[in-house]
């Protein structure tokens, strides 16, 4: 059974940082392309950034210069640094994985708080 389970979220002032886990079991995430995702109140879903197989990266431009994403093939997790988070950051947090080929994104985490407000 495949199962993303994200992790530290948080209440956080302005200018702070957060650092957002996603642990994976039931497949193995350096197969996979990952991408985090957020939607704030009254928003639509909107993908942060991306780490394909590959290694390469994405980054939303909202994001760019402020998030980092890694992984962690050892244990199987992958993290998003946010440094210099804003209020309008504030939005639940998804991790999501997506195999080669496939044309949309297979498993999803049950999503991560984020609150920027001070």
């Amino acid at each position: 059974q495949v199962q993303l389970v994200e992790s530290g979220g948080g209440l956080v002032q302005p200018g702070g940082s957060l650092r957002l886990s996603c642990a994976a079991s039931g497949l193995t995430l350096s197969l996979y392309s990952m991408s985090w995702f957020r939607q704030a109140p009254g928003k639509e879903r909107e993908i942060v950034a991306s780490l394909y197989r590959t290694g390469s990266t994405y980054y939303g431009d909202s994001v760019k210069g402020r998030f980092t994403l890694s992984r962690d093939n050892a244990k199987n997790t992958a993290a998003l640094q946010m440094d210099s988070l804003k209020p309008e950051d504030t939005a639940i947090y998804y991790c999501a994985v997506k195999s080669l080929g496939s044309p949309g994104y297979q498993y999803w985490g049950q999503g991560t708080q984020v609150t920027v407000s001070s």
